[in-house]
């Protein structure tokens, strides 16, 4: 496991938190402002390769990603991996330690991830107070609901091509809300073998499918990632609505 490591202090005040200016997120009302810059107990740090959260383990932490992509994934005894989701700035993660006891996936950095640290023995007082963040992390929760929906068609329905269409201009579209990028081309820090665990195929199933939209010239591989050319015809092969991103919660 990679070093993670907590702050003592903090490089970001929730005033001045870099994502609040990004058109994607809601605005907040001072009284809500002050609660989570009480809430927020400081900043974690973790390298590429690092685990942020574990199966099994029991955390008294509630995390924002501030920068940085990971992913949540679930493991079988054998070794194989199946990865759930991936995570990106302005998404919540560890509340379903904070309720169920324990984590029921882990959580793995795939950049250096910088994250917001929330002590979750204060989030009964969120709930009683501040009902309007209380809808935010309902909503949140919620959203990865309808992700994890959108995965589970992708693995259970769609066709190779049409899985590795949708989970590229799925991500693509994620980042750009969030100006992973800025206004370059997105490129997205996945390899096959991530690609190969999120749609369910095998590795030499994942290359040929990956060749495939390379060579129709709507990715381009290189080190350690996939640079998006064509998102437009990507959507067209996924057969998906892609409802544009609306304004959201960040806590």
């Amino acid at each position: 496991m990679s070093e993670q490591r907590q702050q003592a202090t903090r490089r970001h005040t929730c005033e001045r938190c870099p994502l609040r200016p990004l058109p994607i997120f809601r605005d907040f009302a001072e009284s809500e402002l002050d609660f989570v810059a009480s809430f927020k107990k400081g900043e974690l740090t973790a390298e590429r390769g690092a685990s942020v959260l574990i199966e099994g383990s029991h955390n008294a932490h509630l995390y924002t990603v501030l920068s940085g992509w990971g992913f949540r994934y679930k493991m079988l005894p054998d070794g194989r991996r199946q990865i759930l989701n991936y995570v990106m700035p302005g998404d919540l993660i560890g509340l379903q330690g904070t309720l169920m006891g324990e984590m029921q996936h882990s959580v793995e950095a795939l950049s250096p991830l910088l994250l917001c640290v929330f002590e979750r023995n204060k989030l009964e007082q969120l709930y009683k107070c501040h009902p309007g963040l209380a809808f935010d992390i309902t909503w949140l929760a919620a959203r990865e609901e309808q992700m994890l929906d959108e995965n589970l068609l992708s693995v259970g329905r769609r066709t190779a091509l049409e899985r590795a269409a949708f989970l590229i201009a799925s991500l693509t579209m994620r980042a750009k809300a969030v100006g992973l990028n800025g206004n370059g081309a997105v490129g997205l820090p996945i390899t096959q073998q991530l690609v190969a665990d999120t749609l369910g195929l095998s590795l030499v199933h994942t290359n040929k499918t990956m060749r495939k939209l390379a060579d129709r010239g709507l990715i381009r591989w290189r080190d350690r990632g996939c640079e998006v050319l064509d998102l437009e015809r990507l959507r067209e092969i996924a057969h998906s609505e892609f409802p544009e991103e609306t304004k959201r919660p960040l806590v």
